[in-house]
């Protein structure tokens, strides 16, 4: 059973890293598979009730791979710990199956309460380097979270969230395409969305303004005094004595 989910996880970091060039040098130089390693011994160890051993052999990974993972985390399958120093997963955090961090991350706890306090990530999830998830949150199936984002609040599946705090910038969608860093190429330029509304905002101040210095001119442009009805004044006043004699 271990060495069935160790050649799964060398496999799964030979399909996310193209700079991997061998099973035997994932297993050699990769510090997020090392950390994996010890993170199985020490969880053993953790739920069988030797919780200063798990705690202990826990220190033993940190000071090997770089990588903080607490021994009462639960962990799925697969997980990919790419570069990996100064990741951080705190005691209740859960993670899904085939879920990518990058170096700097952390899954940590935002109260002294005791109970669950640290994320969940779903399937699939892509946090980019740096990005911190704080607090008893949900990050949905296949969510995206860029390079330090700060998610304070849960995450619908499939959305990808950049900022601080982090904030959508694109409709949520199911994917299994992997993206390094959670980078879509497709997503729309933040900073180029709000010039470009800023743009039009100025744009109908302008027309707003126009109106005011002319107000022949409607804010569409188009001239007032060719909307107006054409009345024939004096005619309609000689009608209307016309009616007024006809009463008395």
């Amino acid at each position: 059973m271990v060495f069935k989910r160790l050649r799964e996880e060398i496999e799964s970091i030979r399909v996310r890293d193209p700079a991997a060039r061998s099973r035997l040098e994932i297993l050699l130089c990769y510090p997020g598979l090392h950390a994996l390693f010890f993170y199985r011994i020490a969880r053993w160890a953790w739920i069988h009730g030797f919780t200063l051993a798990g705690r202990f052999l826990s220190h033993v990974g940190k000071m090997v791979s770089g990588i903080e993972i607490h021994p009462g985390a639960t962990i799925g399958q697969r997980l990919f710990i790419d570069h990996g120093t100064g990741v951080v997963i705190g005691e209740t955090a859960v993670v899904g199956d085939d879920v990518t961090l990058y170096q700097g991350v952390t899954l940590g706890g935002t109260s002294l309460h005791k109970g669950k306090r640290h994320p969940t990530l779903g399937d699939r999830v892509i946090v980019g380097s740096g990005a911190q998830i704080l607090g008893p949150i949900t990050v949905a199936d296949d969510a995206r979270i860029g390079a330090n984002a700060v998610v304070l609040s849960d995450v619908p599946a499939g959305v990808t969230m950049v900022g601080i705090p982090a904030r959508a910038v694109g409709p949520g969608r199911h994917t299994k395409e992997f993206l390094a860093y959670a980078c879509d190429a497709e997503l729309p330029d933040p900073l180029l969305r709000l010039i470009e509304g800023l743009h039009q905002e100025i744009e109908d101040l302008r027309d707003q303004v126009a109106h005011m210095q002319n107000p022949t001119v409607d804010v569409d442009g188009t001239d007032i005094e060719t909307r107006r009805p054409n009345v024939d004044v004096r005619a309609a006043t000689r009608s209307t004595r016309k009616g007024v004699s006809n009463l008395t």
